[in-house]
């Protein structure tokens, strides 16, 4: 698997990131996890506009999943080529309405549903997307929030989605590869439960899980990324760094 970091900021686009997208590659097919605010024009620096294979939303915050609004248009009005057949998206119950509503005047109440095969995500499901073995759990965030692990010939990615500290986190990451982990907080500063987590709490959560490599994400542009990264290097005893736009991990 490839993993390209399209974009890994929290809360709004920072002045060098979009937010939150990842994209994830195997035997020539593409999945995105997320597609936050700035993240379409930073995909087509990695793939084309039509490259897609499927898309899966960890939740429907905007910083995860407001593109697709934009998306949408790219898919339902090309010219060149005619409309796009419809890409499966697996998000949490009501992902449709919500597009629909966010981008509030699509030509029907069915237009997203043209160019966007929509698919619930269930807890504790697994399915198979092309080469790839996804398993979605529920994790703790104010709305339905998914966590993702993918695997592949004998390799684990895990994403952890928006969540504060939970169980269902550190079994997906059980014996990740790769654990691709928000970490918004500032340990010591913010203390909101079932939130989100902070440096600290995301290196306890991938030492107990046995990952191999720990790599954070969804820093907000308040949060100060060198503050996290110590807090999860103290946490963790394997490599950590902090995700980049543009940044790519081969697994």
């Amino acid at each position: 698997m490839k993993l390209t970091v399209v974009g890994c900021s929290g809360s709004f686009p920072s002045a060098e990131s979009a937010c939150s997208s990842y994209l994830v590659e195997a035997d020539g097919y593409r999945l995105l996890l997320d597609m936050g605010n700035g993240a379409l024009g930073e995909l087509q620096r990695h793939c084309g506009l039509y490259d897609l294979d499927a898309i899966a939303l960890s939740h429907l915050h905007a910083d995860h999943c407001i593109d697709m609004c934009a998306y949408f248009v790219a898919r339902y009005y090309r010219h060149e080529g005619g409309r796009c057949e419809a890409i499966p998206v697996y998000g949490p119950q009501g992902t449709e309405q919500r597009l629909t509503t966010a981008y509030a005047d699509t030509p029907s109440e069915k237009s997203m549903s043209e160019v966007f095969d929509f698919r619930d995500l269930a807890p504790r499901s697994t399915f198979r997307l092309g080469p790839l073995t996804v398993t979605a759990d529920r994790v703790r965030h104010p709305v339905e929030t998914y966590g993702f692990r993918i695997e592949h010939e004998g390799r684990t990615l895990v994403y952890s989605g928006d969540t504060g500290p939970c169980d269902a986190l550190c079994d997906l990451a059980q014996g990740a590869d790769l654990f691709l982990c928000e970490a918004s907080f500032t340990d010591g500063k913010e203390d909101i439960p079932e939130l989100h987590l902070n440096g600290r709490q995301a290196g306890e959560c991938a030492q107990r899980a046995g990952a191999e490599r720990l790599v954070l994400t969804h820093i907000p542009p308040w949060t100060d990324p060198r503050h996290n990264l110590r807090d999860a290097q103290a946490a963790f005893s394997g490599p950590v760094e902090m995700a980049r736009p543009g940044a790519v991990y081969e697994l």
